[in-house]
């Protein structure tokens, strides 16, 4: 069996359940939210414009720490108010730049 942390961190083979269990912990640890919060999300959980704890000087410090932890690169084009909207949007933005890198 292999050792799932041995895989580098911005394998594309990263499963969709091991993404969202990551950005799951990011919004907790950035926004300071509760655990039993965040496991209550779904795809249509409203984020920015719905969480007071995630505003304009959040957003920065919770794309960083998305870079560092699931190995991706964040481009200033790549941010728009859509990715950040609900969960799911973010979810699907955080996917496709792992497949990517």
């Amino acid at each position: 069996m292999t050792d799932q942390s041995a895989l580098p961190k911005n394998n594309s083979l990263r499963s969709r359940a091991s993404i969202d269990s990551d950005l799951r912990s990011i919004l907790c640890d950035v926004l300071g939210l509760d655990v039993d919060e965040v496991e209550t999300f779904d795809a249509d959980t409203g984020l920015f414009g719905h969480l007071p704890e995630l505003d304009s000087m959040a957003v920065a410090g919770l794309l960083t720490e998305m870079e560092d932890r699931l190995g991706i690169m964040i481009e200033d084009d790549d941010v728009d108010g859509e990715m950040l909207e609900t969960f799911g949007g973010l979810l699907a933005f955080a996917e496709a730049k792992v497949a990517e890198s």
